[in-house]
């Protein structure tokens, strides 16, 4: 069973641009880095309708399997990934979220209150949202996504259950 996903990366910005997006980079070489294949990479400004938009294209395609959006998870009025993304979700995973602080706590401490990092899966695609900085993008790969999207990872992983169309 091949293990490689097809993965799309969204970072949620109105300011980057490809050339400064540190983040959406970070997760495109840890991605092909790990044996998958980035099927598509796109920068969109912080707007609730255009994220869905994105998002609900990619989850309709077939040949996206994962997407990860970096940015937009804090508290700001420009922040809206996690209300872009929640409604279009047909299952959250709520220990990504709960995960992701934990780990984060152990490297900025109290601070990382302010992620509202999310996950969940919508017509067989996992979707992660995780913070706009480039240490936030590195601690929820290497911390969860790495192990949980490599098919070989024990007891179970995410995967496993696109791969055999279980979910």
């Amino acid at each position: 069973m091949d293990g490689a996903l097809q993965i799309a990366v969204l970072t949620v910005s109105d300011t980057r641009t490809r050339e400064t997006d540190t983040s959406g980079q970070f997760l495109c070489d840890a991605l092909a880095e790990a044996g998958h294949t980035l099927s598509d990479r796109h920068i969109e400004i912080d707007d609730m309708y255009r994220l869905r938009a994105k998002v609900s294209a990619w989850i309709a395609d077939p040949q996206v399997e994962v997407v990860l959006l970096t940015g937009g998870t804090g508290f700001t009025s420009r922040d809206s990934t996690p209300e872009a993304i929640a409604p279009l979700l047909d299952q959250k995973i709520e220990g990504f979220g709960e995960l992701f602080r934990q780990l984060s706590h152990a490297e900025i401490g109290t601070s990382t209150l302010q992620s509202r990092a999310l996950g969940g899966i919508a017509n067989s695609t996992l979707i992660f949202c995780m913070p706009g900085s480039t240490g936030a993008c590195r601690t929820g790969w290497n911390g969860i996504l790495k192990t949980q999207l490599d098919i070989n990872h024990r007891p179970c992983n995410f995967a496993e259950l696109l791969k055999k169309g279980s979910h």
